[in-house]
């Protein structure tokens, strides 16, 4: 029954049950309609509240047969339980509906009502809806190598402090035990000690855990996914985005990426400073190229003469503008020297285009997701916005932490101001320093040819304060071609095992079939034919005797 409350009219579609319960809730602020019938002209927006399985080809046929009809109404969709979109998220964020919510209550319920009929979008799914992605293997071979005997030692460490629980063990083999187990704890240290911070990046080093480093002491819990889009302009875009990133970042990171991380060295509140700062910076330039409408070329060579400026306000604002700190037997000013002694204007070649990006921020283009050119208020679209923002902002901190723990080393105050206090000392941030590098020229002389042969590009993304590694394939012929003679020799050694590869197989598997009938049908022949021999004759000797 349709109530004229003089407010927007909603149409609820729902069982009668849930329909009668929940249209006297929206009812003193909206006319609700429960059926077309009861309607007095189009409504506002069309409520679609599912209690039960329905199979996703009849679902996306039905909503865009109500988009049809009632258009240009939105459509909220609103899933009554949670356990109807387990790990369903890539399905769900296809479907051509304005709202999407799982089990909402009340409160929620009217946000995404307000949402929508303003004009914007509304996504809340629960953690379950979410796939759990897999966890990231060590990328680097040095990571690697350490997990491993991490890995060995502590499975090796397991069972033999069980075996030493047990009372029925001799007093010899109790002590060699107990050798045994002091030899793998020194092993375990030797190899903490010999990698230095790279140790860092194992918290937990069982072997059922991943490469896990603490940005943050506090590892957060996975959320759902929960998009609030007021409008569908870019402005409207963009602020969703920061606001999603900026609470990531102050829940707290969790690195998963298997790789040791430069800012990993700075204090935990200058990292949140510094992402922080970098995301107010990159807000200022899109709004600033927002008010000059520009676009095309024009657009990408200004972001990138912008790029050393931003980084140096954002620096500035990291480092304080009146903070000084003693150099040399005097004060010194903090950011002007600092700022004078760093490269502010180097790049990231795995950087990808940020045209689309900037496209779709400043002039809310369309985006190509998944080979499909979708409008960029959709929820995987913005989403993949979300993915390409956080993946400059966390490569842009790299490169800016490594210039800051370069300038701390003969600063000792500057490492109080900005570093973790276990690189106070000399050694370890010599060390951090060190593996840095190693993990940089091992990168670019291996893994990165890799890459672009493979046509596969790593983005540094945020997902529920972790961050990982995900993997996007685009053609880089035009970077492949760039390289240099020995990362052209790695790409070369990658093409000739493809080449060779099954040529070796046929081969071994030929000479394997080959040892098999050479080891069955003529030397084990002949071995038995020589030991029926021997035999016969040794029944003939004794038949003499």
């Amino acid at each position: 029954m349709s109530r004229d409350r003089g407010g927007p009219s909603l149409l609820l579609l729902a069982d009668p049950l849930l329909a009668t319960t929940l249209a006297p809730q929206l009812a003193d602020t909206y006319s609700v309609a429960q059926d077309a019938q009861s309607l007095s002209g189009s409504p506002s927006l069309v409520i679609w509240c599912l209690s039960g399985v329905v199979p996703w080809a009849s679902l996306e046929r039905e909503l865009l047969h109500l988009r049809e009809r009632w258009q240009p109404a939105p459509v909220l969709l609103v899933f009554t339980s949670a356990s109807l979109v387990v790990g369903q998220s890539p399905q769900l964020l296809r479907l051509p509906v304005e709202g999407l919510l799982c089990a909402p209550d009340q409160e929620q319920l009217l946000q995404a009502i307000d949402a929508l009929l303003a004009g914007g979008r509304m996504v809340a799914l629960p953690p379950d809806a979410i796939p759990a992605a897999a966890g990231q293997e060590p990328s680097g071979f040095a990571a690697a190598l350490l997990a491993s005997g991490l890995a060995q030692i502590e499975a090796e460490l397991a069972h033999g402090l069980a075996l030493l629980q047990r009372s029925t063990l001799s007093w010899p083999r109790r002590s060699l035990l107990e050798g045994r187990i002091r030899e793998l704890r020194a092993a375990r240290g030797f190899l903490l000690w010999l990698w230095g911070p790279l140790a860092m990046a194992l918290s937990d080093p069982s072997p059922s855990t991943t490469v896990v480093s603490a940005l943050d002491p506090q590892p957060q819990a996975p959320a759902g996914a929960l998009i609030t889009l007021r409008d569908r302009t870019a402005l409207g875009l963009w602020q969703a985005i920061e606001g999603r990133l900026e609470q990531a970042i102050n829940a707290g990171l969790t690195n998963r990426t298997g790789q040791l991380l430069a800012v990993e060295g700075l204090a935990l509140e200058r990292r949140r400073e510094l992402l922080l700062s970098l995301l107010l910076q990159l807000t200022l330039l899109l709004q600033r190229f927002r008010l000059e409408e520009l676009r095309g070329e024009v657009l990408l060579e200004r972001w990138r003469l912008a790029q050393p400026d931003l980084r140096r306000q954002s620096l500035g604002a990291l480092l304080g503008s009146y903070v000084q700190l003693p150099e040399a037997g005097q004060l010194s000013p903090v950011a002007q020297t600092v700022l004078g002694r760093i490269d502010l204007a180097q790049e990231d070649p795995e950087l990808p285009d940020p045209l689309p990006m900037l496209a779709a921020l400043v002039l809310a283009q369309p985006l190509l997701v998944d080979g499909t050119l979708v409008a960029c208020d959709e929820p995987r679209a913005l989403l993949q916005l979300e993915a390409q923002v956080a993946n400059w902002l966390l490569r842009t901190a790299e490169l800016l932490s490594a210039e800051l723990l370069g300038c701390c080393g003969p600063w000792p105050e500057l490492r109080r101001y900005l570093l973790e206090p276990q690189l106070l000392a000399t050694r370890p941030l010599e060390r951090l320093r060190n593996q840095l590098n190693a993990q940089q020229r091992w990168n670019g002389w291996f893994e990165r040819p890799v890459q672009l042969y493979e046509s596969r590009r790593e983005l540094l993304v945020l997902q529920a304060g972790v961050i990982r590694v995900e993997a996007l394939t685009e053609p880089r012929d035009e970077e492949l071609a760039r390289l240099g003679w020995l990362a052209q020799l790695v790409t070369l050694a990658l093409e000739t095992r493809d080449a060779l590869g099954p040529q070796v197989r046929l081969i071994l598997r030929g000479l394997g079939d080959f040892l098999v009938v050479l080891l069955t049908q003529v030397i084990g022949r002949a071995i038995g034919l020589i030991g029926r021999g021997v035999l016969q004759g040794m029944g003939r000797g004794l038949s003499r005797g």
